[in-house]
């Protein structure tokens, strides 16, 4: 993600619900895509799709969990949005978009800074 996403793609994310839904959910607790696609009532390739978007935008962060069960891994997903702001300013629409600091990525800041 190397620039803020307009004003038209945040607004186009947003209106869908799975979006939504997905950005809800994911904000109490990562979530792998099946269980996403049984809380949004949709299936998985929209899950995908939808979870592929919100990634590209940087709404949305993708990690890797070890399945006890299986020995296998897979991904799961949280939200890292805090606030989306849409402003009027000089006579265009601006968005802002405040995301949660993961606690790994303060961690190396800190480090870095010293």
């Amino acid at each position: 993600m190397s620039e803020e996403p307009d004003v038209e793609r945040i607004g186009t994310l947003l209106e869908d619900s799975t979006v939504r839904t997905i950005l809800t959910e994911t904000s109490q607790e990562p979530m792998s895509a099946t269980t996403l696609s049984d809380r949004c009532d949709a299936s998985q390739p929209t899950v995908y799709r939808r979870l592929e978007d919100l990634r590209e935008c940087g709404l949305l962060v993708e990690r890797t969990q070890l399945d006890p069960d299986g020995g296998h891994h897979r991904s799961i997903y949280s939200t890292n949005l805090e606030r989306i702001t849409v402003e009027l300013e000089d006579g265009t629409l601006q968005v802002r978009i405040d995301r949660r600091e993961d606690i790994a990525d303060r961690f190396t800041r800190l480090i870095e800074g010293m």
